[in-house]
Parts: C-alpha cells; structure tokens; sequence
C-alpha cells in the first residue's frame, strides 16, 4: 500500500516543478470537421496523419485558405501541407511565421514547419518537422515511410514564446536551417535543436535532407501563417 502513496508523491513533485506538463497537455481530445473545409489556396495539398486517415477523416475535414499575403489554416486531424513547387536541397533554409490568436481547445496544440518531405501523397511520407507550442515548449518529429520517428522530446526552451492566458494571442516564427552535414531548428530566431546529418538520415530515418519543405500542423488548430519561405 506504501508503493502508491509514493508514487503519487513523486507525481506531485515532478509536476511542481513543471516536469509533467507536457505529458499532462497530450491528453487527447477528439478531432474535429471543419465546416466548409478542403484546401482552397491554388498549387498547395494536403495529407492528414494516418491514423486519422484510417479514421476516414481526410483534408475536406480541415480549411487551408487564402488570409490577406498568407494562409489561414483551421485543422480537425493532424495534416501537413505543401505546395510541389517548394523544394530544397543543400545548403538551404525554410521559415514561416504562425500567429494563433487564442487556444482552441483545453490545452495547447503546436504548429511548424517540415523538410525533406517525399511520397507524401502515400502511406509511406517521410519528412522531419519541429513545431512549437504556446506554452513554451517545442518538439522536433518526423516520419520515415510512414512511421513516426522522435527526434527530440518535447520539451521547454526560453525561446519559445509562451502565454498563460487561453484567449491570449501568441507569434512564434519557426525555421529550419541546413548547412553542410547540421540542420537547426530555430523558433523565434534561436536555435532550439541541432542535429548531424548522421542523426536524421540513415536506416529508419530519413533517406535525405533533400525534398518537399511545408507546413505541419497538429489536430485541432487555428493558425495564421504569413512569410513562408524558402531561401539559399
């Protein structure tokens, strides 16, 4: 009978000092339809995650519109989105900037950019993405033909900007940086996480740093993005 009481101690000690937040925060909730959804920006597509897929949810469950020189993106499933045209390959760097004007639903969802993307009109995607959240953490994921590879945990960094208020609104500017055998993610002009080549490519990773660059988003989200780029 002594073994639970101390792990409940240990519980409330970590979550004291913030250490079971984000796990806390994935508690999920249901996706949820878009009305009106489906993506309606001219040259850009669209995948929902696969388990949302196996669900039957698809992209007409979510809105990728055109807002003023940007996107407005409102997501039921988890989706990435890109447009064919927007490749990198090199030395090369992708950046975005994402204003959320409140929390959605009872606890953060994170939004970002990916790298590296191909067949991800398949089954099988493969692409690497960091994503920050509005509670001052970031998580750097991917998949490989796929299967979700973690690349980093998620975790807090000072960079990320965070708000205690759900109808506070909150600017994060995420980017992807790749030059020669490093790629960096920063959040906010700093870099949150670094990785050698050798860490993101190889057997059950990545097949190269090379590929499709576009935005990721998590389930149930509502975004403005503005100043996606890419750029040698």
């Amino acid at each position: 009978m002594r073994f639970p009481r101390a792990s409940a101690l240990v519980s409330a000690s970590l979550m004291a000092l913030g250490l079971l937040v984000p796990a806390l925060q994935h508690a999920q909730d249901a996706d949820r339809k878009v009305s009106g959804g489906g993506i309606s920006v001219p040259g850009w597509q669209g995948k929902v995650d696969a388990r949302a897929a196996s669900q039957g949810s698809s992209t007409a469950d979510s809105k990728f519109e055109k807002s003023g020189n940007g996107f407005q993106v409102i997501t039921g499933p988890a989706s990435v989105y890109w447009n064919p045209s927007n490749t990198a390959s090199g030395d090369y760097s992708v950046s975005a900037t994402f204003r959320e004007p409140k929390q959605t639903f009872s606890h953060a969802h994170p939004y970002g950019i990916f790298i590296a993307g191909s067949k991800l009109d398949t089954d099988q995607p493969n692409l690497v993405y960091c994503v920050a959240y509005r509670d001052g953490t970031f998580l750097v994921r991917g998949f490989s033909d796929g299967n979700v590879v973690n690349y980093s945990r998620r975790q807090p960094n000072d960079a990320v900007h965070k708000v205690d208020s759900p109808d506070a609104e909150v600017t994060q500017q995420v980017a992807w940086n790749v030059k020669g055998n490093r790629a960096e993610c920063l959040v906010n002009g700093k870099v949150v996480a670094g990785f050698d080549k050798s860490e993101l490519v190889g057997p059950g990773k990545l097949s190269s740093l090379d590929g499709i660059v576009g935005l990721r988003f998590t389930h149930n989200t509502d975004v403005f993005v503005t100043d996606f780029k890419v750029s040698k």
